[in-house]
């Protein structure tokens, strides 16, 4: 929790009533983000992003495993994430553990859509490789390196820049397997799938203060909050997943609302983190 005096606190306050926050942006301006990409070479796929002096990490790790006797035709995602106690002192022990609860559970909800997988920003049913038999599990594993705010986004686009990164190893089946036989694989060494990202969320949270709501909330606009709402929107503006924080309470009017800017501003962070992950991708090449 950041503690603030009267005075920074009415500040921070008559900023955002005035579109003209602390840092010079306006409500619904994020700060400059930068993509790394690569970095990591035991993972599948990873990615760092920077947003302001918020910095989270993001690997992807592939592994063959079974399909989910309810869900057949569809490969299985876990995300967790790890709030490092050096990042914030709040993270050391049991705070750490919730917040990383909290977020891993809103990513899940953001990005994998309900328990039958209906709305899912990640394509569950691409993960298959012998329907009811094979499929990939893939294991996203997020670390928050320095917190200021704004988490939530900053670890959405962490993974979607991860699964852009990542190369999901061709798999040969043996033909002749039959009833309950698992069949034999084979697992290319050289041939790899590139993750399908064109359909991959992002998230995009709008923070309360006061009558205002804005976009990537550092941690002292954060600590003035009354409540956050969490949208994941994909590039063709469909919703596929919300979560809200905080006590208060909102009208459904004011959610509709969020709902209606948060497509709006998803275009303009949709197009600037491809441009990021393109230009990352590109100096991981040359290097």
């Amino acid at each position: 929790m950041v503690g603030l005096s009267l005075g920074e606190k009415h500040f921070i306050q008559g900023g955002i009533a005035q579109d003209l926050r602390s840092d010079g942006r306006k409500r619904l301006t994020y700060r400059p983000i930068c993509v790394e990409t690569g970095f990591i070479p035991q993972a599948n796929g990873s990615a760092r992003v920077r947003m302001g002096a918020t910095n989270v990490i993001s690997t992807v790790k592939a592994e063959l495993g079974k399909p989910s006797s309810l869900q057949p035709d569809k490969g299985k995602v876990t995300i967790y994430v790890d709030c490092s106690p050096t990042a914030e002192p709040v993270f050391e022990g049991r705070g750490g553990d919730e917040l990383s609860m909290e977020l891993s559970v809103a990513l899940q909800r953001c990005l994998l859509g309900g328990k039958s997988g209906a709305g899912a920003g990640i394509d569950l049913s691409s993960l298959i490789v012998v329907e009811g038999k094979i499929c990939w599990d893939l294991y996203i594993d997020c670390l928050v390196v320095s917190s200021d705010g704004n988490l939530l986004d900053a670890l959405g686009a962490a993974i979607k820049a991860a699964l852009s990164n990542t190369g999901i190893p061709r798999v040969n089946v043996a033909v002749g397997a039959s009833g309950d036989q698992q069949p034999e694989v084979d697992i290319s060494d050289e041939e790899f799938m590139q993750f399908d990202t064109s359909d991959i969320p992002v998230i995009v949270t709008l923070t309360k203060a006061g009558r205002h709501y804005i976009v990537d909330a550092t941690s002292e606009e954060e600590s003035q909050m009354n409540s956050a709402v969490s949208i994941s929107v994909n590039r063709k503006g469909h919703i596929c997943g919300l979560t809200k924080r905080g006590g208060a309470g909102l009208d459904p009017s004011i959610i509709l609302d969020m709902i209606s800017v948060a497509k709006h501003v998803s275009e303009q962070l949709i197009n600037k983190l491809d441009s990021e992950i393109a230009a990352a991708e590109a100096d991981e090449d040359e290097s």
